[in-house]
Formats: C-alpha cells, sequence, structure tokens
C-alpha cells in the first residue's frame, strides 16, 4: 500500500472510532472499553509480526521510548478521548481533532526550531478561534463547569497529546521496523491498564453486551487500535512528518458526516463555523510550512 492511501485509511478509521466510541460507552466503561479494544489491537498486531518473521520483543535500547510511547500515545491519549466522548458528542470532537496539526507545528518549532512567520502565527491564531468557538457554542459562559465544556477540553488536550506522541515515534523509525515499533509501544501502553480493568471489574460487562456493542469493540479493536496504528506509522516511515499530518484534515469531516448518519447527533451552525475556522487554521500553517 503507498503511504498516502495508507494514512488515508488510518485517518478514516479514526475519524469513524470516535462514533464506534461513543456508541461502545453506551454500555462500557471508558477503561474497559479501551483495554478491550487494544487487547483485540495488540493481538492482532503480534500475529502480523509473527507472520512476516519478525522479532515479538524489540531490541533492548529501544524499550524506554516505546513505554514513552505507550503512556502517552495508548494509556493517556485514550483515557483523555474516552472520557472525554462520556460528556461531549463525536461531531465536537472529530472537529476539535483538527487541532492537531496546529500542535505538530508548535512543537516543531520549538523542537526543531522552525521558523514562525506572519501566515503561520495568522493560522495559528485562527485555528484557536476555530477551537473556542466549537468548545463554547460562541457562548463564555459554556467554559464553566458544564459537562459538555469539560468532555471538549478533554478531547483538546487529547489533541495536544497526540501531536506528542506522533514526535515521539518519528526518530524509532528510523531504527526500528513499524510493525515492530508499533506493536511494543501498544502491548506497553495496554499493560498500564491492567491494574484499572481490574478495579473496574471490566470483564462483568462483556456479558451483557449487545451484538451493535460487539460490532463496536470489534471496529475499534481490529480497524482503529491495530490496523490504523500501523498504517500511520508506515507512512509516517516514507513520507515527512507534515506531509502525513495533513491527510488529519479528512477526519473531522468522516466524524461529523458518520455522527451525523450513524448517531443522529445534530450539527449545530456554531460547530461548523468552528471548526471551519479550525480547519482553515490549519491549512494557513501547512501553506506556511511548504514557503
Amino acid at each position: 500500500m503507498s503511504p498516502r492511501l495508507a494514512a488515508a485509511t488510518a485517518t478514516i478509521f479514526w475519524g469513524l472510532s470516535f462514533i464506534a466510541t461513543k456508541a461502545a460507552l453506551r454500555e462500557l466503561t471508558p477503561v474497559t472499553l479501551i483495554f478491550t479494544r487494544f487487547a483485540m489491537g495488540v493481538l492482532l498486531l503480534a500475529a502480523i509480526v509473527a507472520a512476516r518473521g519478525l522479532p515479538l520483543v524489540p531490541p533492548r535500547r529501544a524499550w524506554g521510548i516505546l513505554l514513552g510511547m505507550g503512556f502517552v500515545g495508548v494509556f493517556v491519549h485514550q483515557m483523555l478521548q474516552a472520557h472525554g466522548l462520556t460528556m461531549t458528542s463525536a461531531v465536537n470532537t472529530g472537529w476539535l481533532i483538527g487541532l492537531i496539526p496546529i500542535w505538530s507545528a508548535i512543537l516543531a518549532a520549538l523542537l526543531l526550531h522552525e521558523r514562525f512567520g506572519p501566515a503561520k502565527i495568522a493560522g495559528l491564531a485562527t485555528g484557536f478561534v476555530g477551537a473556542a468557538l466549537v468548545v463554547t457554542q460562541g457562548r463564555l459562559s459554556a467554559l464553566n463547569l458544564l459537562p459538555a465544556a469539560r468532555g471538549d477540553l478533554l478531547v483538546v488536550a487529547s489533541t495536544l497529546n497526540w501531536a506528542i506522541y506522533t514526535v515521539m515515534g518519528r526518530p524509532v523509525l528510523e531504527r526500528l521496523d513499524p510493525l515492530v515499533a508499533t506493536t511494543g509501544a501498544m502491548f506497553l501502553g495496554w499493560i498500564m491498564l491492567v491494574p484499572f480493568f481490574l478495579a473496574d471489574a471490566g470483564w462483568k460487562s462483556y456479558a451483557a453486551l449487545s451484538a451493535s456493542g460487539w460490532a463496536a469493540v470489534l471496529f475499534l479493536g481490529i480497524a482503529c487500535s491495530g490496523l490504523a496504528y500501523l498504517l500511520w506509522y508506515s507512512a509516517l516511515a516514507r513520507l515527512e512528518t507534515s506531509r502525513v499530518a495533513a491527510f488529519l484534515y479528512l477526519e473531522p469531516l468522516v466524524t461529523v458526516i458518520g455522527a451525523a448518519v450513524l448517531l443522529n447527533e445534530p450539527v449545530r451552525p456554531t460547530t461548523i463555523a468552528g471548526g471551519l475556522l479550525l480547519l482553515g487554521g490549519v491549512m494557513l500553517v501547512q501553506r506556511a510550512k511548504e514557503q
């Protein structure tokens, strides 16, 4: 598969993942859902690693960074998103995910010393205004302790977290096979969830899980936690980080359309306006990178 098709496919899976997560959370707690989907993802990726004759255990020198990637990209990221989705809509989440390329640009400036010209600064400002409009629905009073605002802010935190995860993973791919790296990081992140799953007694929820609930969990585990992570890092290994991140433009659109069709979630005018401002800001940042 070409790197661009791999990145696009991963983005589409992730765009739909918010809808599947919202559906699954009707029947499972966030901890049980995350533990279960990543157990499936780890098993799938480990089977692919074994089938390709690659080592299941990464080199010891990579364990430290893979542990960090598992903590940031699996444990923290998924906890933030799943708990956020219990308090906000998939539509809002989809639009706010558009912040990831903006955070990536900021991290590139801080860590890689990329220059910030007027166009990039304008793009960052526009993007954050759009995100604020989505979170507040145009009302500053929405930034109080209302559940929806808290959920949106957790999603915003997860976008920064994912940008950090992407930056962390890039150097690893220069020394380690993407499949081995992804499997190792996911396994270590999943292990961190075990104590929380046991404390939650999550296995008790499986017996009452409906067919639609299982369908959502299987999609999250196989497509979103297994194949999408593999495709994403496969693309990062062959394309520049900024070019791969640009495919995330698709994610909000996939989520908004899917949530409206599959979950019957309303799409408010302020949400659309904020989302378009956010994407416009991202495009300004990306164009500034290429100048």
